[in-house]
């Protein structure tokens, strides 16, 4: 497509403001004039070829359109004898650079705002623009419209007619015969036609041309033809250059799709971009791989973008309400979904003063796709995943974690979500848990599997999910075993080992007192922990002691000794247990062991005392929640009762309906290339 200005004219409407230059050169606004204006709207529309009639102060011009210093390739066609005709000569005399081509033509005193001249440019077909609401002019241009389609076009038509404007795009074959009409006016013996307006040549042939309206409603899009008309661009102009436009952003990635809809952001107005807090972003997608702060300045460095804010929640409604934003952009992917309350509520409140939600088509391009999956790559990796228990921490206050056994429990744990008010719920670690290691081979709870079979486990799980992992250590073994056990879990990017003060063979701690189990020495526990924590090479890991004095019922105050003694030890983390369904005393133990330890983090595994919500938890100072069985607990019922049924019926048809289908089973895989 190449781009045809028309500036062929004298302006002398314009009185004293172009005695000296042509009208395009006229100031708009401060360092912008009408030509610049187009210029840059014709740059960043991508048209790279511009051809540019001229008349009288042709050599001001010319000089004036190369300083701008533009990506684009001009043409002058100078028209001599420009104070006898108009700008169908210009036309005619510009011909041999406008065939076999599309045309974006404007006449060189047209000012158009940027929301209205680039989605003219991205609508298909040939047009022409002008507005169904605005007042029809005496004087100016009128077209008379048919179902969209364009009729007639002349300054002498009011029926059926709208006020138009001299901005127009042509397919070319369309504009090949609006040309051919030109070249046979201007080379008639009638002198007469060279005088007339290009529109009436443009008439002869409107009938085999399916030019549309394209209507701008109350937008600007106006001529300027005299003082007036300036004054009133100019205030327009003023104004429109004080319009917001809101967009979010959750990536840690720039590419192309982000830069283009900021891109198309700045067109409407000046760019606030909210960043989602790490948190926010955690609870419904993947862990970003860079922090907040990193990310706000990423948006901060971006060329035309005016301002940068935090976004703390999924709602936008938060900062709508506080900058009053003219626009908000975003793909229309969230129209269905999780996201559709998120809409609604900005679309109300955007209503609530006026505001306007701007979409536009998503396209999940698999480039784009690639990067999603190197970054998940990324985040798989042992130093990326060991830290990032302790950063969600930080940023949450309370994680939730859920036992995964193997490869496929733990592809349920990373991909599992919930979506419920506009948000989504998930899982934030996994727990990998000796008693259920131990079931799923069929073994007893007794530290019978040993930890070069575990560390098998481990791996399973961590070639195929991204999540953060807390490892169940039981007792953790003899000090000098647990050493290694440390920097094991290390290598393999694990972020916790939780162990527990018992000694000799382990016993589950769901029997209690009904079995013998005896708690290690305070002193013995404690030199097991430094041990470990001396041993570890990195700050990111985190080692949890587990008290089992409510569990063996030794009361309170034991368990509290116990508990300032472990973290006086090193002790990143203290796990509270308690087999009671009235959660009473874990409150109890949580709320006096957090008037002097604040710092320290506490975990509990809510299996007894399963009535209580998450938001108590971390209400109360709760740091951490295992789901430490539930999927073991599932998987039994539902393969047992299978099984079963199988035997009874002599046949599979009647199980078919509780069964997954298996290829959804593998669709939760992730595929390799």
């Amino acid at each position: 497509m190449k781009a045809l200005i028309l500036n062929s004219g004298k302006g002398s409407r314009m009185g004293d403001l172009t005695k000296t230059h042509p009208k395009c050169m006229t100031e708009i606004a401060s360092m912008e004039t009408i030509i610049s204006r187009q210029l840059r709207q014709v740059a960043e529309q991508g048209i790279s070829e511009v051809i540019i009639t001229t008349g009288p102060f042709e050599e001001k011009l010319i000089h004036y359109v190369e300083s701008l210093g533009l990506p684009l390739s001009y043409t002058f066609v100078r028209n001599p004898n420009y104070e006898n005709t108009n700008y169908i000569y210009s036309m005619y005399l510009a011909k041999k650079y406008l065939e076999d081509t599309d045309i974006l033509l404007m006449h060189g005193d047209l000012v158009v705002e940027n929301d209205v001249f680039f989605s003219f440019c991205e609508t298909e077909g040939s047009l022409m623009a002008g507005s169904k609401s605005k007042e029809l002019p005496e004087k100016d241009f009128k077209a008379v419209v048919e179902n969209d389609r364009i009729q007639k076009i002349g300054i002498s038509y009011f029926e059926q007619a709208f006020a138009a404007q001299p901005l127009y795009k042509f397919e070319k074959e369309d504009f090949e015969k609006w040309l051919s009409a030109i070249v046979e006016f201007c080379e008639s013996e009638d002198e007469e036609k060279r005088k007339l307006y290009a529109e009436e040549a443009l008439n002869t042939v409107l009938e085999n041309i399916p030019l549309n309206f394209y209507d701008v409603g109350n937008k600007l899009c106006q001529e300027v033809d005299n003082p007036d008309d300036l004054a009133v661009v100019s205030n327009i102009l003023s104004e429109i250059k004080k319009r917001t436009v809101y967009i979010c952003f959750s990536t840690d990635i720039l590419h192309n799709g982000h830069l283009s809809l900021i891109k198309k952001a700045k067109r409407l107005g000046r760019v606030i971009v909210g960043v989602l807090k790490d948190e926010v972003i955690a609870s419904y997608k993947r862990y970003p791989l860079v922090p907040f702060s990193e990310r706000k300045a990423m948006f901060e460095n971006i060329s035309g973008v005016y301002q940068v804010v935090e976004q703390s929640s999924l709602s936008y409604k938060e900062n709508l309400e506080k900058y009053k934003p003219d626009y908000v952009l975003h793909g229309d992917n969230w129209k269905t979904g999780f996201q559709k309350p998120i809409r609604e509520e900005v679309c109300s409140v955007l209503a609530s003063y006026g505001g306007k939600l701007i979409e536009l088509p998503y396209h999940k391009e698999e480039k784009y796709a690639e990067l999603e999956k190197r970054t998940k790559a990324e985040l798989s990796m042992p130093d990326v995943r060991r830290g990032r228990l302790k950063k969600e921490l930080e940023l949450k206050g309370l994680v939730t974690a859920m036992e995964a056994h193997d490869g496929l429990t733990g592809l349920i744990v990373e991909q599992t979500k919930v979506y419920k008010e506009g948000g989504a719920h998930q899982f934030d670690a996994m727990w990998i848990s000796s008693l259920c290691d131990s079931t799923a081979k069929g073994k007893p709870d007794i530290e019978l599997v040993d930890m070069s079979s575990r560390f098998r486990t481990i791996e399973d799980i961590t070639e195929v999910t991204t999540k953060p992992i807390i490892f169940d250590g039981d007792t953790g073994g003899i000090k000098e075993h647990f050493v290694y056990t440390v920097r094991s879990l290390e290598r393999l990017g694990v972020s916790m080992v939780i162990i527990e003060d018992k000694t000799g063979l382990k016993k589950n701690s769901l029997f209690g007192t009904e079995v013998e189990q005896t708690q290690d020495s305070i002193e013995a526990f404690s030199e097991k922990i430094r041990a470990g924590k001396n041993a570890q090479r990195t700050k990111d890991f985190m080692i949890c002691a587990r008290i089992e004095s409510l569990i063996l019922e030794k009361g309170m105050e034991d368990a509290l000794e116990r508990a300032f003694a472990f973290r006086k030890a090193g002790a990143d983390a203290i796990m509270i247990h308690s087999r009671k369904k009235d959660p009473t005393e874990i409150f109890t133990f949580v709320e006096r062991f957090r008037e002097k330890e604040k710092d320290c983090y506490i975990v509990v595994v809510p299996t007894s005392f399963n009535s209580v919500r998450e938001e108590e938890f971390k209400r109360r100072g709760v740091n951490v929640v295992i789901y430490a069985n539930q999927l073991m607990r599932a998987t039994v019922p539902a393969i047992q009762k299978a099984a079963t049924l199988i035997l009874e019926k002599e046949r599979a048809e009647e199980c078919d309906s509780m069964l997954m289908p298996f290829q959804d089973i593998i669709r939760l895989i992730p595929e390799e290339d």
